[in-house]
């Protein structure tokens, strides 16, 4: 320890603070659609699943090998180069906090720390094949497997139930299906904790090798997992309620054996590809098995509008904390004091946004509300019309008033009997 300096130790601190937002802006991947359906309340939700974000950092280090060793080349990168990577990252996971958007921490921080590092040291620096490999492709095959899982898995979990109409089975069918859920939520924070929190473990481990600190090829001392745990743990206790509105509510309406099935899937895809190194998006992950829980239960509705939204996300996060943690690096690069004002920058930015979203706040007690939500569209709307809810589940949508009065009969028609009085 005697080694670290003060921008290591600024380094180190402003990493956790990335594993605070990573906290808050994907507890929704865990818990919206738990929340959503009513199979836990909200403040409940978030404690357990900061438990068991801590709990999963201690599981494995391979994702935090692949950031550490494998995306960029330790040799040549400076410490100013993490430091203005996370950065980049900070400013995109706030603004889409505040925008109510799904879109990956986890490429901010790659998206960040590529643009540093190439802005630094040119584009020798990116080992391009564990890119495309270990980030890229899981990118797109992590949602649509995810999707297609969940949607299969709806599917069948609606036709083994589509027998049971008597209510005292429907009763017992629901609290088992909300029982699940609480179980598979808890399966996905353990996930998440062990695949996002060792991205902080990744980014802290880095900047140590890069500082001299450790050997390069190291493994995370304790202390950075013990302390990336409780920063990633606390982040989602805080509960980032904007984007858990918007996985719960703004996609599709989720009754409690979609969000199972959604949340079941969305686990297994993850841990499976912690398990293989594979540094995967989990917002990705849990986005696309609720939209293929959508999909799979009979007049289920996505929102594709909202969707599309979150796809554009997407597809900007990378190159928009690339560009941010490039202009971060070319500050960086000026000495302390390009140090000093991209730390102002830092801190201004985070500020402006924190008070955009006082206008408009979003919490446990307002997290379940739709209404100003954008409307499902004239298609959507009449398929859902049309379609009657599956069998075996009981309707949660209220029930249906004609508004066309019928035509009154004139008083002497013979053909009506006379009323009675």
């Amino acid at each position: 320890m005697e080694h670290i300096t003060l921008l290591l130790a600024i380094v180190v601190v402003t990493a956790l603070v990335f594993d605070f937002t990573n906290g808050f802006h994907d507890t929704a991947n865990a818990m919206a659609t738990t929340i959503s359906t009513g199979a836990m309340k909200p403040k409940t939700a978030v404690a357990m699943s900061a438990v068991l974000n801590l709990i999963g950092a201690f599981l494995s280090v391979e994702v935090a090998k692949t950031i550490s060793g494998g995306i960029v080349n330790e040799d040549g990168i400076r410490t100013e180069v993490i430091f203005a990577a996370l950065v980049g990252a900070i400013l995109w996971n706030l603004l889409t906090w505040l925008l109510g958007l799904p879109s990956s921490s986890s490429h901010a921080l790659f998206g960040g720390l590529i643009g540093a590092a190439v802005m630094s040291a040119g584009w020798s620096s990116i080992n391009g094949g564990t890119v495309v490999t270990k980030v890229l492709l899981p990118a797109i095959a992590a949602p649509l497997v995810a999707g297609i899982a969940a949607m299969l898995a709806t599917r069948l979990t609606y036709r083994i139930n589509r027998s049971v109409t008597d209510p005292n089975q429907l009763k017992s069918t629901a609290k088992g299906y909300r029982a699940g859920q609480i179980a598979s939520a808890g399966l996905v924070s353990l996930a998440h904790g062990t695949n996002d929190a060792q991205k902080t473990m990744g980014i802290i481990t880095l900047a140590l090798v890069t500082s001299g600190v450790l050997a390069p090829g190291s493994n995370p001392p304790m202390w950075v997992i013990v302390s990336a745990g409780v920063a990633i743990a606390l982040g989602t206790y805080l509960g980032g309620w904007r984007i858990i509105r918007t996985m719960g509510k703004g996609l599709t309406d989720l009754q409690p054996p979609q969000g199972f099935a959604a949340q079941t899937s969305a686990a297994t895809v993850i841990l499976a590809s912690s398990h293989l190194g594979f540094s995967l998006s989990t917002t990705q992950s849990c986005s696309g098995a609720v939209m293929g829980s959508g999909l799979g239960r009979k007049g289920g509705v996505v929102r594709w509008s909202t969707a599309t939204r979150m796809f554009v996300a997407w597809g900007l996060t990378l190159p928009a904390a690339g560009l941010v943690g490039a202009g971060a690096e070319f500050l960086t690069k000026q000495g302390p004091w390009g140090i000093a004002v991209t730390a102002v920058i830092l801190v201004g930015g985070s500020f402006a946004i924190w008070v955009a979203s006082r206008r408009q706040p979003v919490d446990h007690t307002n997290v379940n509300d739709t209404d100003g939500d954008e409307p499902q569209g004239v298609v959507t709307t009449a398929i859902a019309a049309v379609q009657p809810p599956p069998i075996g589940v009981p309707a949660s949508e209220p029930e249906l008033i004609s508004s066309i009065p019928a035509p009154a009969s004139a008083p002497d028609d013979p053909a009506r009997p006379p009323a009675k009085v």
